[in-house]
């Protein structure tokens, strides 16, 4: 079902929710942004944290969520990665996109396997581990659950922690890509919007 229209959120020039000058932030906006600086040592705020800081609490508490997932999940990189990537593509979410095709690959993860994913096309070949965490996240993002035998691999390469892990990537990349679906936060000057748009 199709609604509204189909504009491409990355390439979209009408910021909805632009960043916030320091003079025109409350007390509880400059807090989440000092909190977030500590949290991730960098003076780089953009992306999705932009919106969300017209909910300091919420940016504040989903932040610290990202920290983990992305830099301390009981997954490999390159596996992490690559679900970033399974949202990302399913989002069509250009800036996300563009962050993490470039993480994925240092992480190891193959240029034909980001391609296809970026292309809708199931990777072949892939390694093992790469085929457990496709099929469960394809299958929970598009089923909206995941089978016995395809719950049974990620398991296997992962243990429960990293299944739970992976459920939280999902989740987190997708907020994510909601929050900048909705803003129509552009992606930087020196991003390019490679992911075409699904039909509907």
């Amino acid at each position: 079902m199709s609604v509204g229209n189909q504009e491409d959120p990355g390439v979209n020039p009408t910021d909805r929710m632009p960043p916030i000058s320091d003079a025109d932030m409350t007390t509880e906006q400059r807090q989440a942004v000092a909190d977030y600086a500590a949290t991730r040592n960098t003076s780089i705020f953009e992306g999705p944290f932009v919106p969300l800081l017209r909910s300091p609490e919420l940016l504040d508490r989903v932040q610290r969520v990202g920290e983990y997932l992305r830099y301390r999940n009981a997954l490999p990189r390159r596996l992490s990665e690559m679900a970033i990537l399974i949202a990302a593509r399913h989002w069509s979410q250009q800036f996300e996109w563009n962050i993490h095709t470039a993480d994925a690959t240092m992480a190891g993860l193959a240029d034909a396997v980001i391609t296809a994913i970026a292309e809708g096309r199931r990777p072949s070949p892939m390694d093992e581990d790469e085929a457990a965490v496709y099929d469960f996240c394809l299958e929970l993002l598009l089923n909206k659950s995941v089978s016995d035998a395809t719950y049974g691999r990620a398991v296997a390469i992962s243990g429960d922690q990293g299944v739970i892990d992976l459920v939280g990537l999902l989740g987190y990349y997708s907020l994510l890509a909601m929050v900048m679906n909705t803003a129509r936060t552009p992606i930087r000057d020196d991003m390019t919007p490679t992911l075409e748009r699904f039909p509907v």
